[in-house]
């Protein structure tokens, strides 16, 4: 075939490949153009998750009648003009394919009129960029776009799809998180004729946190802390999440680089650095936070969404986040007081945590000169010292009275190491347990067992507990009634975005119930409903052992700790938790010899 052409709907229509990936796509330019226009209030009507009708009304600047055409062709935008505009753009949008690409695979109407009109113009598109004859209309100041039949000329595009309600959450989504981004603007969102969303402008302090709270559940902003932070040129405001409020998911996560939501690797970096100290594994914090800078420092024309940025002083934007949210949680560190020590630069011989064992015994750790606290002691001489503390009856029961045949695999327990390790002393050597991966994999798979039994056991709460949550959770919860039966949870609505939890799952009576609803909510949101969640239960399963376990730095007395080793012999054998940490480590006395004649 020789070189030829292509028509000009064709290239609109491969060009679309890239804009339009689903209705929440075509959502997300027009609205963009919504805010370069100057609109203080955007009206989206939706019909069948967008696949029906897409209508986009504001009360922007409008558009010149004689450059509705314009609008509608490739490449043509009134937001850059040269190299230099391309360099420092302000706007959200300007590259001008938006409009051509989404009337190539619909039926598009555009209607717009500019403040000293007198009446509105209308022009219809169908891809093809010609026969536009403009038409009044009677349309008020701004401008109006509606998409109707998505994909009706592209059905295989039409084909991959998913449900009316999943299209429509995925919209409802996108609203909500560019409502964050302009609290300057005012948003109503229709599905089906049916209001689902009403935002008023919010102008004050107050009015900004009660939308963050409206679209991230009241819970977030109790529980979190403002940010407001200047240096080098760059600023950080916003609000973050306590660690104590952290989630299984990274699905409350809103960054914003000059109003624009991204999602940058440099800057997922930053923050999990920040968060390192104070986060268990598998946690993810909670945050809605807005860097500002000079826009010649930032290229967002990286990603054809435009979800990408690139950072001109890459290294400078890490530094300062980090920086920034290091400093907002330095007042929020229980227990990590010893790592703030050390970054602050104090000797190592004043900040080496202490080995609490059972008893009020000293360790040799503090007994020793500080200058000598890192010297290895010997081994043999460590266990004796711990088996003073072990109780009369366990220490009777030691391997001295025990045959190889009936001495337990994991040995015996003989001290709790910084609150997190168990120590235990086997037939030929000894044993380290990360307690909290232990417990972990043992609750794992108590639940997974009674789950394949049928339901889980439900422990009735004393007291129900109201949890606030937002609303796609609060309307989540409620149509996952029967899986969260299946899980031993009992759960009603009890208001727009109120839960109340009455029972719970009996291996969990005693962890944060609150937390473990909220996560578990994440995870179904990740998965989604029906047979994903059942693909995924699982991983359901894990978030909720996960909550189950002990916690690190919670002190364990010998008889929990022997029972935790018991429970490992008769549930675990792969030698990790279901999140694929290693649970233990065992040294052999033969592994101990060499290790100290190294050391000589």
């Amino acid at each position: 075939m020789r070189i030829h052409s292509l028509p000009t709907q064709l290239v609109n229509q491969i060009a679309a490949g890239e804009v339009v990936e689903r209705p929440s796509s075509v959502v997300k330019e027009l609205v963009e153009n919504s805010f370069d226009a100057g609109a203080t209030q955007i009206h989206i009507d939706i019909e069948q998750g967008g696949i029906r009708l897409i209508k986009i009304r504001d009360d922007g600047c409008g558009i010149v009648k004689d450059d509705l055409p314009l609008a509608l062709s490739r490449h043509a935008t009134s937001k850059i003009a040269s190299l230099q505009d391309l360099e420092h753009v302000a706007s959200m949008g300007f590259r001008g394919e938006a409009l051509p690409s989404i009337s190539s695979v619909s039926r598009l109407t555009l209607i717009s009129r500019i403040p000293e009109a007198e009446c509105a113009w209308r022009v219809n598109a169908d891809g093809s960029e010609q026969g536009y004859a403009p038409q009044p209309d009677p349309h008020p100041q701004g401008t109006t776009i509606e998409v109707r039949d998505l994909f009706y000329n592209t059905p295989a595009r039409r084909k991959f799809l998913k449900t009316e309600k999943t299209e429509f959450t995925h919209i409802e989504t996108l609203i909500q998180r560019m409502a964050l981004s302009r609290f300057d603007i005012g948003f109503t969102l229709l599905h089906n004729q049916k209001e689902i969303l009403k935002l008023k402008p919010a102008l004050t302090e107050a009015q900004q946190t009660q939308r963050v709270a409206g679209i991230c559940g009241g819970a977030f902003v109790d529980n979190a802390v403002t940010i407001d932070f200047a240096a080098s040129g760059l600023q950080l405001t916003g609000w973050v999440g306590l660690p104590t409020f952290s989630r299984s998911q990274q699905d409350m996560q809103f960054f914003y680089v000059n109003n624009r939501l991204v999602k940058d690797k440099l800057v997922a970096h930053a923050v999990k650095q920040a968060f390192q100290d104070v986060l268990f594994h598998g946690r993810h914090p909670v945050f809605v936070l807005y860097l500002t800078l000079d826009p010649t420092l930032v290229d967002v024309n990286a990603h054809p969404a435009k979800l990408e940025v690139r950072f001109r002083e890459g290294r400078l934007v890490h530094d300062f986040l980090f920086s920034a949210l290091h400093r907002s949680l330095a007042d929020f560190r229980p227990g990590f007081q010893d790592i703030a020590a050390t970054k602050r630069g104090l000797p190592v011989s004043e900040i080496v945590p202490p080995i609490h064992t059972v008893g009020t015994y000293q360790s040799a750790y503090q007994s020793r000169p500080p200058q000598q606290a890192f010297v290895p002691l010997q081994v043999e001489e460590q266990i004796r010292q711990y088996a003073k503390l072990v109780p009369e009856p366990l220490a009777a029961a030691r391997m001295d009275t025990q045959t190889p045949d009936d001495f337990p695999p994991l040995g015996y327990a003989i001290a709790h190491l910084h609150n997190i390790y168990i120590l235990a002393e086997t037939r030929t050597g000894i044993i380290l347990v990360d307690a909290h991966a232990a417990h972990e994999r043992v609750t794992y798979e108590r639940l997974k067992q009674q789950y394949q039994e049928g339901v889980i056991a439900s422990q009735p709460l004393l007291l129900p507990i109201k949890i606030s949550v937002s609303l796609a959770e609060a309307e989540l919860a409620e149509q996952s009634q029967a899986l969260f039966t299946a899980l031993g949870f009992e759960i009603n609505r009890f208001g727009p975005e109120t839960l109340v939890l009455r029972s719970v799952p009996a291996l969990l009576r005693n962890t944060d119930v609150e937390t473990l609803l909220r996560d578990v909510l994440a995870d179904l949101s990740e998965h989604g409903m029906s047979q994903r969640v059942q693909e995924h239960i699982q991983e359901l399963l894990a978030t909720m052992a996960c909550h189950g376990s002990v916690r690190a730095q919670r002190r364990l007395t010998v008889d929990e700790m022997n029972a935790l080793l018991r429970d490992m012999e008769k549930t675990e054998r792969s030698g990790q938790c279901n999140h694929g940490r290693p649970t233990w480590i065992a040294l052999s006395t033969g592994d101990l010899d060499k290790f100290f004649l190294r050391g000589q």
